[in-house]
């Protein structure tokens, strides 16, 4: 025998219904909560947040949640839900209670009678069935509202670790992502450009010759650190030629660069004042260490001869 109430409140409405409205002792019965709401709210059974319905009634598997999508913004949630009892009676069931919103809905009451077992006491003894265990779930122990939008909880939280991640790499150091970065020029273009900026700047015309010398080595270390790989910013001059005359490529043009570094650093530690000519001079020879010391353009041989046949 099946027996059902529905209760409603606003666009919410629950009803709850029993397989049958009597039981035998230590046997299940499936009561089965139907509710239908507007899809944008979220709810929670509260019944279920215990393991008992009342003192003599208890919930042997609390189901799970199924969510059908009825249209027109509306959703229809079952959920089946088994009960076990094991002292004969008849037991009045309290409402099953679920909380949307601001608002609470209750079921009406359902009856249920436990029946107990017939004893045969002219025949043999037999075995009862065994009791049910259910097997303990962690989710059982969490909210509705929480275990049936977890993908949401996962995505919040991959959010809040990707906004972090964010935060340490670019924005505390100033960096914005989205700004495109313009890029650098070539060693021997950027060195060469610089040298041109540093000469119409007329440093040492204006008495300031120990500027002028620290903006010219200061062009050369960086054009050494990128064009050769060495780390010349961080070295003395005696340091960088030492490194200069072992590298192939920059020692042919050694005498160059070391003829500058000398100059400047009297200039720039030995507070030495220059001559124009001394001035110029330097200038010079730091153009000439870049030109001697530029990358070669590779030709491709083969595509080359191919190329003048033609």
């Amino acid at each position: 025998m099946l027996v059902m109430h529905a209760a409603s409140a606003g666009n919410t409405t629950i009803d709850a219904k029993l397989d049958s409205a009597k039981l035998l002792m230590g046997k299940t019965t499936t009561l089965h909560v139907n509710i239908e709401q507007d899809k944008s709210v979220n709810g929670m059974l509260v019944t279920l947040l215990a393991d008992t319905l009342n003192a003599k009634v208890e919930i042997a598997d609390k189901g799970t949640a199924d969510t059908t999508d009825l249209g027109n913004n509306r959703v229809q949630i079952k959920r089946d839900i088994s009960l076990q009892a094991f002292d004969p009676g008849t037991y009045q069931l309290p409402p099953i209670v679920y909380v949307v919103g601001k608002d609470t809905i209750k079921s009406k009451q359902l009856s249920l009678t436990v029946d107990s077992i017939k004893v045969d006491t002219e025949g043999k003894i037999k075995d009862f069935k065994p009791i049910i265990e259910v097997p303990f779930k962690l989710l059982d122990m969490v909210p509705d509202f929480i275990s049936n939008y977890w993908w949401a909880w996962l995505l919040g939280i991959a959010l809040i670790v990707a906004a972090i991640f964010a935060y340490l790499k670019w924005f505390k150091k100033g960096i914005n992502p989205l700004k495109p970065i313009k890029k650098r020029l070539p060693p021997y273009e950027e060195a060469m450009q610089a040298l041109t900026a540093l000469k119409a700047s007329n440093l040492w015309q204006n008495g300031q010759e120990k500027e002028y010398f620290t903006q010219l080595t200061d062009i050369l270390r960086v054009y050494i650190d990128r064009r050769f790989g060495i780390k010349a910013v961080e070295l003395t001059s005696s340091q960088i030629m030492e490194k200069i005359r072992q590298n192939k490529e920059a020692h042919i043009a050694n005498d160059q660069l070391n003829d500058v570094l000398e100059i400047a650093d009297f200039v720039k530690f030995a507070n030495m004042h220059t001559l124009a000519d001394d001035n110029e001079i330097a200038f010079q020879r730091s153009v000439n260490f870049v030109e001697q010391t530029k990358p070669v353009p590779v030709i491709d041989e083969e595509n080359a001869g191919k190329e003048g046949k033609q």
